[in-house]
């Protein structure tokens, strides 16, 4: 036998392991679709999502640059000389004649109603539109009018218009003030429409003029109208609590700027070397008088405040210090919303420390205590005092000094708190179709009785002075048109009309109908003076005037005085009777009465909110704070105010809150 060389064996055990690994490798084959290497798969993974990472960041850095250049060439268009040379005015708006019950000037004639021939065309041939406040109810005939419709002049004391649900935010610098406010000449501009910043304090229904007091010189002037729309709001009741001079309200802008100075010239008292254990318990003491959205969602951004932003820059002991107490005449705040959004509420505040003071009265407000009176363990009343150096009362409205001016004029208004209008938002006892009100400023009629006589003058066909069910019928119909708030109070009408049938023949005498109108009056609730109602009801005058406008234009093509407009210079605006060329159009005949649709209620209770949807409800945590600003940011009236609330509430997430006191 030839010897085997050590060279061969090496080349025999090579080729038998590479015969094994080509036969055990068949199963692990890396081109094979079936089972490729994880390696592979992971790298492939990553690959694409590098890809998709650059594609998207390559795309948003050139939207970045892209919106960057459109904002540059925007801001650099906007530095043009603009030269306004004789514009036309009419001598009538620089000389106004006078007139009315105190012979006031009357401008019948403004000095911007000729400055192109739109606004020229608008003041000659349409009727006037004065809207008297800037809030809610206001805003919502504004938003919803068609231009050229109306001449159109609102009147009102601020010159911007206030998202009135987000000031508990303002008032702790969660958004800034600038954030919630939109110009109401802004506004005014899309309908062609004017200004004036005065407060309107007398009217006369015969003359139709409105007495206004501007703003800055005091002096007062008339400003005539067709239509009249009241929508000043309200005001707090004081329920004859003394001291409340020393209280803080939640109204207004001015409101809000007041707040927050005061809570950050308490905070910043309180971290003074000088200042005593019990004055810097005074100073971060926080009471709130009254348990509704508004005083909750004040005491949440208190303690908000005190958590994110206190804790971080002030001295620890001031934290340590602070006490909130929320006082509330009810057994449970939020009373309104749903019994489980009540308890939900109540168990997030004491879970934060959040003092509830339940079934409790104020007694009076000093510059140093709040005295609330309440039941005590033996169940008998006890005064209790709370050292503090800040009270919010936020309990109760108030009627507006010239809605009750409005009230003393008319004869039949009894209502303590608001206008009483009926189902079209008219006011009761003004000529019909002229003067209307709406939100906090007014009330909807829900008494029957005070319509007896119309009712059984319709229903009773035979005159005999019974009404019989078919009658009955007949009459439940009619209620229904004219107070549609007690449409859910008849809907049995057939139980009703047996139970107050008491003697059972089958008709109601006069007195039985008298008794049983006067059980569902008090039966039907007023709406809530909430935002809510206000724009509502806003919109719906501002639709209802747009079928007027219709309607007026098609009667006047019928009675052909639809004058043409002509291509030469517009003639000077001649002064005459407002009411010449009015026709006469009924609300009825034109549109269905104001029916309130209820979309839910809501409220922030400190990194958590609350959602009252009538037969349903949703509360929780960040989610349902999320759900609350998204609604918030979507109700605003400009695009402007949703980037600067945006904003804002970036800002507050990443910096904290501006702790500087202006």
């Amino acid at each position: 036998m030839r010897p085997v060389s050590v060279i061969q064996l090496r080349l025999q055990a090579c080729r038998s392991f590479a015969t094994e690994s080509n036969s055990g490798s068949k199963d692990h084959n890396p081109n094979s679709p079936t089972s490729p290497p994880r390696r592979r798969i992971l790298f492939s993974r990553l690959l694409t999502l590098s890809k998709y990472t650059l594609y998207l960041s390559l795309t948003s850095v050139v939207g970045l640059i892209v919106l960057t250049t459109f904002l540059f060439i925007h801001d650099l268009f906007t530095y043009t000389s603009r030269h306004v040379d004789r514009v036309p005015i009419n001598p009538l708006a620089l000389h106004l004649e006078r007139g009315g019950p105190k012979n006031l000037p009357i401008a019948r004639v403004l000095v911007d109603d000729d400055e192109d021939e739109d606004m020229h065309r608008i003041a000659r041939d349409k009727p006037r539109l004065v809207v008297v406040g800037g809030g809610w109810g206001a805003m919502g005939v504004l938003q919803t009018l068609h231009l050229g419709d109306y001449h159109v002049t609102v009147v009102s004391n601020e010159t911007f218009t206030t998202f009135t649900p987000l000031l508990p935010s303002a008032a702790v610098g969660t958004v800034q003030v600038r954030s919630l406010i939109e110009p109401i000449r802004k506004i005014v501009a899309r309908l062609r429409g004017h200004f004036l910043n005065g407060k309107a304090v007398d009217v006369d229904f015969n003359q139709r003029l409105l007495e206004v007091e501007c703003i800055g010189n005091g002096e007062r002037v008339y400003i005539p109208y067709d239509k009249l729309v009241i929508a000043v709001g309200s005001t707090s009741s004081t329920h004859g609590v003394p001291g409340l001079d020393h209280c803080f309200q939640l109204k207004t802008i001015a409101d809000a700027q007041a707040i927050r100075r005061r809570i950050m010239d308490n905070f910043e008292a309180a971290s003074l070397p000088t200042t005593s254990p019990s004055e810097r318990r005074r100073l971060l003491s926080f009471v709130v008088c009254g348990g509704g959205p508004t005083g909750v969602e004040t005491a949440a951004e208190i303690y908000d405040f005190c958590q994110e932003d206190i804790m971080n820059y002030f001295p620890k002991i001031c934290r340590e210090e602070v006490s909130i107490h929320v006082i509330q005449s009810r057994e449970h705040i939020l009373n309104t919303y749903s019994e489980a959004i009540s308890r939900y509420a109540e168990d997030k505040f004491g879970r934060d420390g959040v003092h509830l003071i339940t079934s409790a009265r104020v007694a009076a407000v000093t510059p140093e205590h709040v005295i609330y009176t309440a039941k005590g363990e033996d169940g008998k009343m006890a005064q209790h005092t709370i050292p503090t150096n800040f009270t919010l009362w936020s309990t109760g409205i108030a009627m507006n000094p010239f809605a009750k001016r409005v009230t003393d004029l008319l004869p039949n208004q009894v209502h303590k708190k608001a206008i009483e209008v009926d189902a079209h938002l008219r006011v009761k006892g003004t000529p019909q179709g002229t003067v209307y009100a709406v939100g906090d400023a007014a009330t909807i009629e829900t008494s029957l009785v005070s319509h007896f006589l119309e009712f059984v003058e319709e229903a009773d066909k035979n005159k005999d002075g019974k009404i019989d069910f078919e009658e009955w019928e007949v009459m439940v119909d009619r209620i229904k048109k004219k107070i549609p708030m007690a449409e859910d109070h008849v809907l049995k009408a057939r139980e009703i009309f047996t139970m107050y049938d008491k003697n059972g023949d089958n008709t109601l005498e006069l007195n039985e109908l008298v008794k049983l109108l006067e059980d569902l009056g008090s039966k039907i609730t007023s709406l809530p003076a909430t935002a809510q109602v206000a724009s509502q009801q806003g919109k719906y005058i501002g639709r209802k005037f747009n079928k007027l406008a219709r309607t007026r234009e098609r009667e006047e093509q019928k009675l052909g005085r639809v004058q043409a407009d002509t291509a030469s210079t517009p003639s000077a605006i001649t002064v005459k009777d407002p009411q010449e060329s009015m026709i006469d159009i009924s609300d009825e005949s034109i549109c269905a009465p104001f029916r309130y649709l209820h979309l839910g209620s809501l409220a922030y209770i400190g990194n958590a909110a609350v959602f009252d949807l009538g037969k349903y409800s949703f509360m929780g945590g960040l989610a349902a704070m999320y759900a609350w600003r998204s609604v918030y940011w979507n109700e605003q009236v400009s695009m402007r105010t949703r980037a600067l609330l945006m904003i804002d509430w970036i800002v507050r997430g990443v910096w904290g809150r501006d702790l500087s006191r202006l």
